[in-house]
Order: C-alpha cells, then sequence, then structure tokens
C-alpha cells in the first residue's frame, strides 16, 4: 500500500469518526447519561468543532499556559503543542501543553493521530 493511500484511508476514517461525534453532540460542553436503571450515572465530555472539523481550543487554556512559562505573548519560532493530542483524548489544560519548534511541530502532525488508542 502507498503511504498516500493510507493517509487517504486514515483521513476518512478519523473524519467519519469526527462527523459522528460532532452530529451526537449537545449544545452544552458536557452532558450526563444514566443507564436504563438509573442506578449509575456516567458524564460523557462533548467537544465543539470548527466548521473545518477540528476540536476548538480553550483561548483561556493557552492564554494560562502563556503565562505560567513566562511568555505571555508567545515564543518566536515556536507553537504551543498538546503532549497527549486532543485527537486522541488529550486534555485542553495548561498541564497538557508545550513549547515546540515549529519543525518539530509539522514532523509530529504527521504522526501523532496514527499512535492514537
Amino acid at each position: 500500500m502507498s503511504k498516500r493511500f493510507l493517509v487517504l484511508v486514515l483521513s476518512v476514517v478519523l473524519s467519519g469518526s469526527a462527523a459522528f461525534a460532532r452530529g451526537s453532540s449537545h449544545s452544552g460542553s458536557s452532558s450526563s447519561h444514566s443507564r436504563a436503571s438509573g442506578k449509575s450515572s456516567k458524564t460523557v465530555h462533548v467537544r465543539s468543532y470548527t466548521k473545518k472539523g477540528r476540536i476548538k481550543r480553550s483561548a483561556t487554556a493557552r492564554n494560562e499556559f502563556l503565562r505560567q512559562t513566562g511568555y505571555p505573548h508567545g515564543r518566536k519560532g515556536y507553537v504551543v503543542d498538546h503532549v497527549k493530542p486532543l485527537a486522541c483524548g488529550g486534555a485542553d489544560a495548561p498541564s497538557n501543553m508545550q513549547w515546540q519548534t515549529k519543525a518539530e511541530a509539522k514532523a509530529k502532525d504527521k504522526t501523532e493521530r496514527l499512535g492514537c488508542k
């Protein structure tokens, strides 16, 4: 199989699961569902998505990370990266963020979703 075909298949699979998640979301950021018996309750976190199908990031969490690291206006040549990707269930919180060079970010973006488990 060629890399191009594999990337195409993965993008279709990932976009299909993202569409399912978007279609099942409610107006709030999270909701609670309980079993039919009503004995136990399970909280399900529903993510918000942009028009392009990406997970919306929290500006508040990013700004907090920038302040905590001493670069409130960003770092030249670096981007804020999630250690555990949002697409793989990572938290959009300062504790899951790190500085990464733009070159490292491009390389990581190509492969990080393949490692989601």
